[in-house]
Parts: C-alpha cells; structure tokens; sequence
C-alpha cells in the first residue's frame, strides 16, 4: 500500500493503519531497533511503541516522508530505551560510533548536540555536497548505526574500505563544521 493510503488511514482513526504500516516498514523499524538495543524484547517494545507513537501523533502531523518519520521515531524510541538501560549493556557499535563523533563536534554531549536543528541542517548540507557513496555510508553508519561489518557486506567493500571512507567523510566533516563555527 502507498504511504498516503497508509496515512489517510491514521487520518480516519482506522486500525488497518497499523497493520498496514508493520507489512511495509516494520522490518525497516526492526531493524534501526536492532542496531541500537541488544535485547530482542526491547526492539520489540520499540517497534510497539513505534506504532503507537504513529497512531497517536497522525493526526495530527501529516509527515511528507512517511519512512523517515517512522525511522526518526523507532531511533529516538529505541535510544531512549538504550539510556534508560544500564550503561554496561550499551551495544559497542552504538558507542564506537558516538565516539568517532565526539571528535567532531565540540559539545559535552554529542546526543544532545545531534539533535541541534541548525547543526543538522549543516549536516545535511555537508552531505549533499559528498559523492552518493560516501553519504550513504556516512548515514548507514551514523543514523541507522550499522556495524562496519554490515556496511561492507551491503556495499561489497573491504571493512578497511569503509573505516577508510569514513575517516575521511568525518575529516572533511569535521572541516565543514570548523568553518561554521562548530
């Protein structure tokens, strides 16, 4: 089903909505959950709480990207349960990759400072400007969180190919940011 009939369905308060949602996206929420929390009940509860979310904020928001907004909600959902977890069962691959961003972002608290609106408008320009390859791998590893391992075997590159590009993605990012006062 198209996301407008998905989301005209929200609209009329029909619970078919729901379903309709899990068939088309629920593997994709799945799976930003898994990346994030190690627990499968808590990627289950995240995709939940997902659904419930959706159901409760359309309407009335009428997301333009339907499988943005419902990445956007399963990560935040599922990085809240990761905090709210004790710090010991924090995924390594969620770590490591805060980590490599700590060094280019100058704040306290690299969470807090991802979601700084102006901060990911920059980002989002930065990326526009990178070739199709990069930007992709940049995101998979530092929006979906993928393992460098999953990153290679998706793309058919060496794992020393993707910390190399992302090396240098974060090189040139750290340098774009400088400029703009970051």
């Amino acid at each position: 089903m198209e996301d407008v009939k998905i989301i005209d369905l929200y609209f009329q308060r029909d619970e078919k909505a729901i379903d309709e949602t899990d068939k088309k996206y629920g593997q994709l929420c799945y799976s930003v959950a898994k990346n994030i929390l190690n627990d499968k009940e808590d990627v289950k509860e995240c995709v939940s709480d997902t659904y419930m979310n959706l159901w409760n904020t359309i309407p009335p928001v009428k997301p333009l990207n339907f499988s943005a907004f419902i990445c956007k909600l399963t990560r935040n959902l599922s990085l809240k349960k990761l905090d709210y977890n004790n710090a010991k069962k924090r995924s390594p691959e969620l770590v490591t990759a805060l980590s490599e961003l700590e060094n280019i972002i100058s704040s306290e608290n690299v969470t807090e400072t991802i979601e700084n609106k102006e901060l990911g408008s920059i980002i989002s320009e930065f990326l526009k400007e990178e070739k199709e390859t990069q930007r992709n791998v940049f995101i998979r590893r530092y929006w979906f969180l993928d393992s460098i391992q999953s990153i290679s075997e998706k793309y058919g590159f060496s794992q020393s190919k993707v910390k190399s590009m992302l090396f240098h993605t974060r090189k040139r990012l750290k340098a774009y940011l400088k400029e703009r006062g970051y």
